[in-house]
């Protein structure tokens, strides 16, 4: 299965051989391991690519989409998307990492453009330091928005983090 990086430290201890910890991040299942790897210990390379490709829709099993170069449609399990779904909208551009020809996961613009469809009206006197209140966006993703922020306005959310970060 291909693994994915996601921390590494260099130990040397005095009489010992340097090695380096790792945490390792299965990009199939997304379990998370802890290797570590002695000097001079080799690994094989991942067949892995990223291809642009458009989200086209989801239904209740499958998230559709297309690549952009070929044009070829396809599909991927909602389950292990649902972090990436929660703020895409149709036709969005994503990043669809293929490994061995078949596509394992999405990767989400950083900074997506949404619309509030539901939250409490915000009062005159609300400000932006004085709190916040959760918000519906178009996409169904739930967040917290400034106090101040009403329905129909559109905002700037950080995918990664699932945070406000400015109107639009």
């Amino acid at each position: 299965d291909p693994f994915l990086v996601t921390q590494n430290q260099f130990m040397r201890k005095d009489a010992g051989k340097p090695v380096m910890r790792t945490k390792l991040k299965n990009l199939i299942t997304g379990n998370a391991l802890d290797k570590t790897f002695l000097a001079g210990e080799s690994f094989e390379f991942a067949d892995i690519e990223k291809r642009r490709c458009q989200y086209l829709y989801s239904d209740n099993d499958n998230a559709h989409f297309m690549d952009n170069e070929s044009y070829e449609q396809f599909e991927l399990g909602v389950d292990g998307l649902v972090d990436a779904l929660r703020f895409l909208k149709d036709d969005e551009e994503v990043y669809v990492t293929f490994y061995e020809g078949n596509p394992i996961g999405v990767q989400p613009p950083i900074k997506v453009t949404l619309k509030v469809t539901e939250t409490v009206p915000g009062v005159k006197g609300d400000t932006a330091q004085g709190g916040t209140k959760p918000a519906t966006l178009s996409t169904g993703a739930v967040i917290k928005v400034p106090l101040f922020l009403n329905i129909g306005e559109v905002v700037k959310v950080d995918t990664r983090t699932g945070e406000y970060l400015n109107r639009a």
